[in-house]
């Protein structure tokens, strides 16, 4: 049986992504960045999953507003770099798990979530960016990758409450696959930041904080938080932090989770960089199947 043991909340900034494929991580302004996640690296080749299931938004590079869907899974063999403007980054190619993949959206249309089917969906830095701090600069990704992409581009976008449900019916979709797969989920976004109008640079460090406290002690009440919060306290941007609410909604939440690694750094590029790692404290699958 496939089961969700551990999620992986981080920002996507893709200035992130331009400092390593520009060799700028030893750079003083970036230095601060890329070592909240060394313990994460480490963390992650002792717990090496058989499938990520990545939580991201496009940046109008699969989509554009000719066409937004609300919720895009990913269920092709093989995803795309996307050319964002300068060529596609120099990461490999993602692998998908069509597989797991299709029993997912069948699940989870069955529960009323009507989720588009991509079956070709290339990546941007939403999802690549999250992969190069969680796994370095490798030749291959060491596990089968499933996109969910969501809009928190055009309004409206979906609630917080609407995620963490579907978070919700993504672990049970997992939990009902035959095969036996260790999956760990990953919320992507956020935090604070701005990028546009007179508030262009806001960056809010308390509220920031207070969020990743809540996602851990209380996400079903974050879940409640409605969307003027976000754009009044974490900026036009912050909507992103919505997207974390599917991961942790897919964690065991009978039980607290194991607080593995937490990291808050400003500023990055004119964002707020977070990154939280939790462990399912539910019995676990041992080692990795792939």
């Amino acid at each position: 049986m496939a089961k969700i043991t551990a999620s992986v909340y981080t920002s996507h900034i893709p200035a992130i992504g331009a400092a390593l494929d520009l060799g700028k991580s030893h750079e003083p302004y970036w230095q601060k960045v890329f070592q909240g996640y060394e313990a994460s690296r480490a963390w992650q080749k002792a717990n090496r999953p058989d499938v990520v299931f990545l939580v991201y938004n496009d940046h109008a590079n699969a989509f554009s507003l000719n066409l937004i869907p609300t919720f895009a899974l990913g269920t092709a063999e093989r995803f795309a770099i996307a050319d964002e403007g300068w060529g596609p980054r120099p990461v490999p190619e993602v692998v998908g798990h069509p597989e797991l993949a299709a029993h997912i959206a069948q699940s989870l249309i069955r529960e009323d979530f009507d989720l588009t089917i991509a079956n070709e969906l290339p990546v941007d830095h939403g999802l690549t960016v999250p992969m190069s701090l969680m796994f370095g600069q490798v030749a291959k990704w060491p596990c089968a990758v499933i996109p969910l992409h969501v809009n928190v581009v055009q309004y409206p976008v979906p609630s917080g409450a609407r995620c963490f449900a579907l978070g919700q019916a993504i672990r049970r979709a997992v939990a009902s696959y035959g095969e036996d797969l260790n999956v760990h989920i990953w919320g992507t976004g956020g935090m604070s930041h701005q990028l546009q109008g007179p508030r262009a640079g806001l960056i809010n460090e308390s509220w920031d904080t207070a969020f990743l406290d809540q996602l851990v002690a209380d996400p079903e009440g974050l879940s409640k938080k409605p969307h003027l919060d976000y754009v009044q306290e974490a900026g036009s941007e912050g909507i992103e932090l919505v997207m974390w609410l599917i991961a942790r909604g897919a964690m065991n939440l009978d039980a607290t989770p194991k607080v593995v690694h937490r990291f808050y750094h400003v500023p990055a590029s004119n964002t707020a960089v977070g990154h939280l790692i939790l462990e399912d404290q539910s019995p676990q699958l041992k080692g990795n199947h792939a």
